[in-house]
Parts: C-alpha cells; structure tokens; sequence
C-alpha cells in the first residue's frame, strides 16, 4: 500500500534488503509513484534496532530526462540526501535488472551529482563508470585558505588540524571528490587506524562546509590497499565504493599506486582503475540481494 506522510496514517511499503561487500541499504522502488517519505522515516528505516538496518537508504526513480533510465537518490541513515553512493550504485542495477525494471545489462542513471553507468558483468559482479575525480579545493567543497600542502607526485596532501581528547594534533589529507568529498590519510596499520575518533572530527571538519568521508588507506604495495572509511551521516562502514575510487585516486596522484588496485575493506574487495587525467574511474565488485519484505513506518 503507497499513502504520504501527509496522509496522517500508518504506511507499509515493500523493500528490498541489498548489501555490496557488506555496505548494506534498503532498496525502494519508486517508477511507479514517489512515496513522499520524511527524513525521519529514511532514518527510522535505516534505525538496525527499531527499522530494517542500513547504512543508506536507496530509490528507484523514472527516467528525469532523454538518454538517461532512472533516477537514482541516496538518503544517509541520518535522513540527509547525498550526491553519491558507489556500492550502491552497484546494488541499483542488479536491482532493477532483478525487478524487471529493464532488461538490459548496462544502464545510465542520474545522480545528485551528475550522470553514471552500471554494467552488470558475465562473472555476476557490476562495473560502475564513476566518472572523473575532481581535485579543485572549491568543487570539493574544501575550504584550503591559509593552508600550505606537501607535494607528493603530482597530488597535494593538505594539514588538517584536529582537536584530539583537548589536544591539538594535525593529519595529512589527500582531498578528492567522487561525486561526494573524501578525505584520505595514509596510515601504517588499518586495523590499528583512529578511525572511531579521528573519523568524526575530520567528517564534521569546518574546511568541509558539507561535510566529508574520512578514509584511512594502508598500501600494501602498489596493486593493493586495505581501507576503512568514516562515511558522512552513516558512521564507519564495511565498505565505501566511493571511498575506494578516493583511496585509488589520491594514491596513484601521490605515487604510491598503479593504475589498477585490488581494495580490500571489512565487507569485501573491489577492484578500481583510473589511466590518469580526465579519465572516469571505474569500480567492480559484487551486489547482492538478501531478502524482500513489508514494513509499516510510522
């Protein structure tokens, strides 16, 4: 049954329960009428105690112009709209090629940050064309006034300074857009990483006016990384594809990766590459449907 919010009444909606190397989302489809959800709801959905559980929430909408198939929007488990989602990009696809919302293997879709293409591949994974990497402080947004970076290759790393349990301390961040923003630091040990504490203040860090993902990457030589991400409005996550195509980028511009890298993050492994220059970065990984079911929302 589809109501709004407006309705004053009780909703139940049909969803489908998606994860890409353990990133996890609630798919819902909306080709057929938007259902005018409240970003109390998208968070109630997100809620893993009191709703379904995910870290993002993801709609199906018709196609907003020629040349394009769907409209693809993202709510963070904190209910705010974000511009991108690669793993869920990922999951969208195998969505609507599961649903019989199209029966082709490669679709365009339009984002809050512009147009991508999905391609579900013979081995069962999906290949998302993210686009290119955008490394413009302002089109980050990254506010860099006053702020004097290192040069690395042909990539910057820039001071971040971070007040620590009262104390000062400053980390080097490569900056980087996917479509969203990303932060990147390079650390020794991942697993070891301060993700829990240093995650939060670079995400909410006042040179980001929208705030930023937080990536901690570890080399394991120039083919492979390991990475964790403190994502926007959803916390730490077992996987981030926009956070790996970040990692991928800032470390193939800071010379310390090859054009193509094996990811390994704590859902699963994605591979990405970028030639360099202008060229879109591509991703591939897995997406998985895991249940379908009914929900009332309140």
């Amino acid at each position: 049954m589809r109501g709004g919010p407006a309705d004053n009444v009780s909703m139940r909606i049909e969803f489908t329960k998606m994860q890409g190397a353990g990133n996890d989302f609630v798919v819902l489809d909306e080709t057929q009428g938007r259902l005018g959800l409240t970003a109390a709801q998208y968070r109630w959905l997100a809620d893993r105690h009191f709703g379904v559980g995910a870290d993002q929430i993801l709609s199906v909408r018709p196609s907003p112009a020629p040349g394009i198939d769907f409209e693809y929007v993202i709510h963070n488990a904190d209910g705010g709209e974000v511009e991108q989602c690669g793993n869920g990009a990922r999951c969208f696809v195998r969505f609507v090629r599961d649903r019989g919302l199209t029966n082709r293997d490669s679709v365009r879709v339009q984002t809050r940050s512009g147009v991508i293409d999905l391609h579900l591949t013979a081995d069962g994974r999906v290949t998302v064309d993210m686009g290119a990497p955008v490394f413009d402080p302002p089109q980050i947004p990254f506010n860099s006034d006053g702020l004097l970076p290192q040069t690395q290759g042909s990539g910057q790393m820039w001071p971040l300074a971070l007040a620590e349990s009262g104390e000062s301390a400053t980390v080097f961040v490569a900056v980087v857009s996917m479509g969203n923003p990303h932060a990147v630091q390079r650390v020794a040990d991942v697993d070891a990483a301060p993700v829990a504490t240093q995650g939060p203040l670079i995400e909410g860090h006042a040179r980001f006016p929208r705030r930023v993902n937080a990536g901690f990457v570890q080399v394991v030589d120039r083919g492979h990384i390991r990475l964790r991400v403190y994502e926007r409005g959803s916390g730490e996550t077992l996987a981030c594809g926009t956070g790996a195509c970040a990692a991928v980028v800032a470390g193939i511009r800071l010379g310390w990766l090859d054009a193509a890298v094996e990811v390994d993050t704590r859902g699963g492994r994605l591979s990405i590459a970028w030639p360099g220059g202008h060229a879109p970065v591509t991703m591939t990984g897995p997406a998985t449907t895991v249940f379908r079911g009914e929900v009332e929302l309140p």
